[in-house]
């Protein structure tokens, strides 16, 4: 006997771009695979959509039954009721998952915009975490977790501080950086290069004081949901690869902002 758990994958990502799965996939081609059928504890998380009418068939080629408790055993290829049955739990999955994400980011708009909330992430550029007490969700304060808020950072703050005012006085964005750099001043990849180790760290760039400068958070509110996590077809030719995640820009319409501000804006001391 074998198990194949995939831990932490997603249900929406086909069988055979998940690690455990595609091995079991695999197995299935090997006449000596030592087993003749697989067991589905949970088919609403194994089968995601309409993975399952994608997979069967590759079970059923081989010869490998599949065990299913919910339909009292194991699936038989030529049952309408069967099909019908692994086609709704595909279904339940999707719509399970559609579900949460909606359910995670209305309470996450909330906690952002009546609460204030720093809700993850990195630190802006010029401050710092701090503790801000208990997680307010008992079972989350239980496990250890706390909350936390932005202060300014000592070291940092006056750099933000003195790049609006630099702007303010007239100067250019492309102006701005290179004073910054003549001066010796850190850009924000030199001062935490284990944060961005992709970055060369030589020399302050347009882009970044550009993206302090037009960053709303510098205001002193907090700010979220500014990027979205978007799905696009790997290939839309073959849409059974499933999709890749990549992060992409919001409108300014669609931006969460607190109602009051809960930190110092980038002009003040």
């Amino acid at each position: 006997m074998a198990e194949y758990f995939d831990i932490g994958q997603s249900r929406s990502i086909p069988w055979k771009r998940r690690p455990r799965a595609s091995q079991l996939l695999e197995a299935l081609k090997d006449p000596d695979r030592g087993f003749d059928a697989v067991v589905i504890g949970e088919p609403q998380r194994a089968f995601y959509g309409n993975q399952y009418g994608l997979t069967f068939l590759v079970f059923t080629h081989y010869g490998v039954r599949l065990w299913v408790p919910e339909v009292g055993g194991p699936i038989d290829p030529d049952s309408e009721a069967h099909d019908l049955v692994m086609s709704v739990f595909g279904g339940v999955s999707k719509g399970e998952r559609t579900r949460i994400k909606i359910r995670v980011r209305t309470a996450m708009a909330a906690q952002a915009r009546v609460e204030g909330r720093f809700l993850g992430g990195r630190p802006l550029y010029g401050y710092r975490l701090v503790d801000a007490g208990l997680h307010p969700d008992p079972a989350k304060a239980a496990d250890g977790k706390r909350l936390h808020r932005l202060v300014p950072d000592g070291v940092t703050a006056w750099v933000v501080r003195r790049i609006f005012a630099e702007y303010l006085a007239g100067f250019g964005i492309f102006a701005i950086a290179q004073r910054l750099t003549n001066d010796g001043i850190p850009c924000p990849s030199a001062h935490d290069p284990q944060r961005n180790r992709h970055r060369c760290g030589v020399a302050w760039s347009k882009s970044a004081a550009r993206a302090i400068l037009q960053n709303p958070r510098y205001t002193g509110y907090q700010v979220w949901n500014r990027q979205r996590k978007e799905e696009l077809l790997i290939d839309v030719d073959d849409v059974a690869l499933g999709h890749r995640t990549q992060q992409t820009w919001n409108k300014k319409g669609a931006w969460i902002y607190s109602d009051k501000p809960t930190h110092n804006r980038g002009l003040d001391p």
